[in-house]
């Protein structure tokens, strides 16, 4: 089950259901580019090997620390579920993700200011329950959830393989993706336990 501001214990090898969205609920997407920009702050973070800036210096990587395991960028908002695997990795990698986006965000657009409202949300996630419910969450955030491009959807379905992304460990709860898709098709049947998750994440904890 999510637990409410644990965050604030900074527990190690605990699943997170994290939230952000802009200011006001304005866009932080606005195109294309924004939205790929965002993917490749994943991999600057997330990738195996560390990425170097202009001058030579390694930015912070997190990628024996923190996984990735589910994702959706909406327009104003974006959902993540994030394993940590070691203490504090989490605050580290939202910190560098979010003032990484914001600075090409606010130089891009000529704007100054903060971009989002507030920091950011996350909820523990206790339970495997949880855990598939919480994807299915995530990946029904678009109308057009099927071919929405900005999800990690097509990679639950093993459409596309990235190694900042690791879906693996949801579909073990599965037989594979066929039965993830027939369960995320299957959403109706569960809509008290989606209105569970958007309570428990709006009561979540700020970080």
């Amino acid at each position: 089950m999510p637990s409410k501001n644990v965050i604030k214990q900074d527990v190690a090898a605990t699943y997170y259901h994290v939230y952000f969205r802009g200011g006001n609920r304005s866009r932080i997407f606005r195109d294309a580019a924004d939205f790929e920009k965002i993917l490749r702050l994943f991999a600057r973070y997330l990738s195996l090997a560390e990425v170097r800036n202009s001058a030579g210096l390694s930015f912070p990587n997190y990628y024996n620390k923190l996984q990735l395991q589910a994702f959706c960028l909406m327009p104003n908002h974006v959902h993540l579920l994030v394993y940590q695997q070691q203490q504090g990795a989490m605050t580290e990698f939202m910190r560098s993700l979010l003032t990484s986006y914001s600075m090409y965000f606010n130089k891009k657009y000529k704007r100054s200011g903060p971009l989002f409202e507030s920091r950011y949300k996350a909820s523990m996630i206790t339970d495997d329950a949880y855990l598939e419910h919480i994807t299915r969450y995530i990946h029904l955030n678009p109308r057009q959830w099927r071919d929405y491009e900005y999800s990690s959807l097509p990679y639950y379905l093993h459409q596309v393989t990235d190694e900042w992304i690791d879906p693996e460990k949801i579909l073990q709860l599965f037989s594979g993706p066929d039965e993830y898709l027939q369960f995320v098709e299957d959403y109706e049947q569960n809509k008290e336990m989606m209105d569970i998750l958007k309570h428990e994440l709006a009561n979540g904890a700020e970080v």
